[in-house]
């Protein structure tokens, strides 16, 4: 079982529309390739995503908008901040280097 499995994953996005339902798919992209089942995987805009992100324990965003999430950070919710957010190569990258992927 890896590692990551039966955890909860959240992404987010300005509107919680069209940029973070892409983002879901390029990880969900990522989580097949490692053989990851997650818990959970939510998507939703930033104003939700702030006020839910210690319910999770993995959050994306943009790379901007990751300082909006220190209260979940320390509570021990990983943050990813990601310059390109539809990049699986740049999300498996910030998972590999935040110690996430076996």
């Amino acid at each position: 079982m890896a590692k990551m499995d039966n955890k909860k994953f959240m992404v987010c996005c300005a509107n919680g529309a069209g940029s973070s339902l892409m983002m879901k798919m390029t990880l969900q992209k990522v989580l097949k390739k490692h053989n990851i089942t997650p818990a959970n995987l939510h998507h939703c805009a930033l104003s939700e995503g702030k006020t839910a992100a210690a319910n999770f324990d993995v959050v994306f965003c943009a790379r901007n908008f990751a300082k909006m999430f220190d209260d979940a950070k320390s509570k021990g919710t990983v943050v990813l901040g990601l310059r390109n957010i539809m990049s699986d190569k740049e999300m498996e990258k910030a998972m590999q280097e935040a110690g996430l992927l076996d």
